[in-house]
């Protein structure tokens, strides 16, 4: 747990005129990354993907946690209107693709800010699925987006001792058996000894929203410069 190294790292990001940019979901684990950041640069803009399906107690604790910490936290929204987000018989698209529902409310809008930001800062821990094992914590998306990923190494051990070391506070529905914590059509509590993410999608051949599902490209070795103006490809 080397704050420090995340801090410099975060600096030379800065100094090399980056422009940085991270996104959380507001769930118990995401706040060791909000508190990390907001002890380096609380003027570093954290978005909250706001599908639009969250329960009622993830944006509570959006907002409390925004305050206690004095982050800037943005509202990301989709660009297609629920309305236009079903079939002939009115089902919402969830229902029926759960995988083009993650890219409309929550992949599209990320996309968008790759135009405005050199480096996307994200929780992402290598433990939590197989899948994500194979990320390094510096990866180049092929828009030319950096994807910093400083928790990577991290435990689960490791973030609950350092929530209980500094206090934080847990997502209300944590007590209720719910670990991880997305869209509530798709999210329930985790049962004995399940791993935490077997609580998404369950029941349904998906692990990912697709946020994550980014070909990945080489580690970052490499600086695209000044890219203020740059967009994807």
């Amino acid at each position: 747990m080397d704050i420090d190294r995340i801090k410099e790292k975060i600096n030379n990001y800065q100094s090399e005129g980056r422009r940085l940019f991270a996104t959380s979901s507001f769930q118990t684990r995401s706040v060791v990354l909000l508190h990390i950041i907001s002890r380096i640069d609380k003027n570093i803009p954290i978005y909250f993907i706001n599908t639009g399906f969250h329960f009622a107690e993830t944006i509570q604790y959006k907002d409390f946690v925004a305050g206690l910490l004095g982050l800037q936290v943005i509202n990301l929204l989709p660009h297609v209107p629920k309305s236009m987000q079903t079939n002939a018989q009115g089902n919402l698209m969830f229902t029926y693709d759960p995988d083009y529902c993650c890219y409309l409310n929550k992949v599209q809008p990320v996309e968008a800010l790759f135009e405005q930001y050199d480096v996307w800062i994200n929780g992402i821990r290598a433990h939590q699925s197989n899948y994500r094992e194979g990320f390094r914590e510096e990866e180049t998306m092929p828009q030319g987006t950096i994807r910093y990923h400083p928790l990577l190494s991290w435990t689960t051990g490791e973030v609950e001792a350092y929530i209980e070391q500094h206090g934080l506070p847990l997502h209300p529905l944590e007590a209720k058996g719910y670990k991880s914590i997305g869209c509530e059509p798709c999210t329930r509590p985790v049962n004995g000894g399940e791993d935490e993410r077997e609580a998404r999608w369950h029941g349904m051949k998906k692990t990912e929203c697709g946020l994550h599902l980014q070909p990945q490209g080489k580690a970052t070795g490499t600086r695209r410069g000044h890219t203020h103006g740059n967009t994807p490809q």
